[in-house]
């Protein structure tokens, strides 16, 4: 402890934190890096693997339903018409067609470095490796085209090299969202929605599999942590309050025995970001890209009753942006899918976070939209967007998003759950309103399937001002109630959408009901980039935990297990406190 008070907190990280490997994982990216460095890195978490498979999907995700009913699409307009009449902007059927055309004529603003940058169109990723026979064949008959000037000789030296060309095995980040459609590869993505992807179509087994890959390939391709040399390191999971104790289970597996870690910890992501701004108390929003998930925190610990999570987050923004040009006749006349080519949905969001924010009045940019055709370069359309405050509001008015509807997981993977879970647990806490199975609530990634028909429904089309009301007067006292209505902090990438603060301080205070004797509300300033900042607190938490009382050994993990009565429990993770980690792995 000495050491601590007269250590600076650089020095501390960089020395305590050099072998701890700090992993949080999102439905959209995985953030990986060592406690010792400032920021991560931060990947787009899927992978896309070489198939022979005929007739082939290019993307695992294709067989989710992303059809709008007609009565979602009647909420969604009733929705753009509501935040229309606050932004005071023209309502949706306002418009007169006649003025689409002229105002996609637009020109780019040559004096806006950012924009310019944001505007560069996406190259299509090169799938192919090649051979080391190839290398040498390479290396040797430049030495023949130095002494010979035959241009024959060297095109058909050329063509050999060519016939050497392999496809890649496996393609992870974001180049496998790079990858043309008309490629032999196949798009998987673990997590979605705040779990993992397990369906009818990929399996439990393929989902951890592409996992383990995608993991241990940031391991060696961007931390240079060879397989052989991983038994000197510790990983610290931060993990988001959407995993169920099964997810969780598996995630351990994972790092201690497919990752080969020395041991492992386990930290709540909501938690975590508290310690990462340096604060002890706060109501944490996690705004990510595909979940919203709400947690309060109260002296360094959580309080599990206040959990909540929606199923929007940024890359439904960005869908919506798509929906609002297009029906505004803004959006140029090309093939535009962000199901089957994931390239368009880097695209959408780029725009989404160089143009879209949160003010009143009519907000419309011009911009360089590019169309991606198969191995072709990318075409570049200039037109004026509009309405480009109106997809940020959808978090405050959800039924404008309208997300996609996921295939369920078999009916083991919910038996096989309901078998690890312990009566005690059920009685002392119950969640209405999350998304965890079996525990008051359903699963919305898999509300239609007929295993969840007797579930109560969940608050679905809450906003994300009433969500953080609910989730603060939840607790129950007013003196910490009144102490998180101003210690709310944002984390997620959409934290960064310009406008968004004080929109939402505006629309919580008017939630809170009015016999509730609070009249503040403050969204605290952010001391990094709200992206990592639960990444960050993670590498704190690791780095100060001396006891290491709550770390797994990778030997214990795999030989025993966590058994009841052991003592040892998951620190800070109120939802493994609750039973003694009774995880068995036979």
């Amino acid at each position: 402890m000495d050491y601590l008070k007269t250590a600076l907190p650089s020095q501390i990280m960089s020395e305590r934190g050099s072998n701890l490997v700090v992993i949080n994982p999102g439905s959209a990216n995985v953030r990986i890096g060592l406690a010792s460095q400032d920021t991560p890195f931060n990947i787009p978490h899927c992978i896309a693997r070489h198939t022979k498979q005929v007739p082939r999907r290019n993307v695992q995700d294709q067989m989710l339903n992303s059809q709008i009913t007609t009565a979602q699409h009647m909420e969604r307009e009733k929705a753009y018409d509501v935040i229309a009449s606050i932004l005071k902007i023209p309502f949706l059927d306002e418009e007169a067609p006649s003025n689409a055309f002229p105002r996609k004529m637009g020109r780019v603003d040559g004096h806006n470095p950012h924009i310019i940058r944001k505007d560069l169109p996406f190259s299509w990723t090169n799938v192919y490796e090649v051979v080391s026979m190839s290398s040498a064949l390479e290396t040797s008959s430049k030495d023949v085209t130095s002494e010979s000037l035959d241009p024959k000789e060297d095109t058909d030296s050329k063509e050999l090299h060519l016939s050497e060309r392999k496809f890649r095995e496996f393609i992870c980040g974001e180049e496998a969202l790079r990858i043309s459609p008309a490629e032999p590869y196949c798009l998987n993505r673990p997590i979605r929605r705040g779990h993992l992807n397990i369906s009818q179509h990929y399996s439990m087994q393929q989902v951890l599999e592409d996992l383990h890959t995608i993991w241990d390939w940031i391991l060696v391709e961007k931390l240079h942590i060879p397989r052989n040399e991983r038994n000197m390191y510790s990983a610290v999971l931060v993990l988001p309050e959407t995993f169920d104790n099964r997810e969780i289970k598996e995630m351990l597996s994972l790092v201690l025995q497919g990752l080969c870690f020395g041991s492992a910890v386990v930290h709540q992501e909501g938690l975590a970001a508290v310690f990462g701004n340096g604060l002890s108390t706060a109501c944490v929003v996690n705004i990510g890209s595909q979940v919203t998930s709400l947690i309060c925190i109260e002296d360094g610990g959580a309080l599990p009753t206040t959990v909540k999570t929606l199923p929007f987050g940024g890359e439904d923004i960005s869908r919506c942006l798509l929906w609002t040009q297009r029906h505004h006749q803004t959006w140029p006349q090309i093939r535009t899918d962000i199901l089957t080519k994931p390239i368009d949905l880097l695209m959408l969001n780029q725009l989404k976070e160089t143009y879209c924010e949160i003010k009143e009045g009519e907000h419309e940019a011009v911009a360089v939209v590019h169309s991606y055709e198969d191995r072709a370069p990318a075409g570049s359309h200039k037109t004026r967007l509009t309405a480009l405050n109106v997809p940020p509001m959808g978090l405050f008015y959800p039924t404008l998003l309208v997300p996609d509807v996921y295939p369920p997981p078999p009916r083991t993977w919910f038996n096989d759950y309901e078998d690890m879970l312990e009566e005690p647990w059920h009685m002392e806490y119950t969640r209405p309103d999350t998304f965890y199975p079996n525990v008051g609530g359903g699963i919305p990634m898999w509300e239609s399937y007929p295993i969840f028909a007797t579930k109560p429904k969940r608050e679905e089309k809450v906003g994300l001002a009433e969500a953080i009301s609910n989730c603060i007067l939840s607790t129950g006292r007013i003196d910490i109630q009144r102490k998180l209505f101003c210690s709310i902090q944002l984390t997620g990438g959409v934290a960064l959408t310009n406008g968004l603060v004080s929109a939402l301080e505006e629309r919580v205070l008017h939630a809170i009901p009015p016999n509730e004797a609070i009249d503040t509300v403050e969204v605290l300033q952010s001391r990094m980039n709200p992206t990592f900042v639960p990444w960050k607190g993670g590498a704190i938490l690791g780095v100060l935990d001396l006891g290491r009382d709550a770390w797994i050994n990778r030997e214990d993990w795999i030989q025993n297990g966590i058994h009841v009565g052991s003592n040892r429990k998951y620190k800070d993770s109120y939802y493994i406190q609750a039973q003694a980690m009774c995880y068995l792995n036979s």
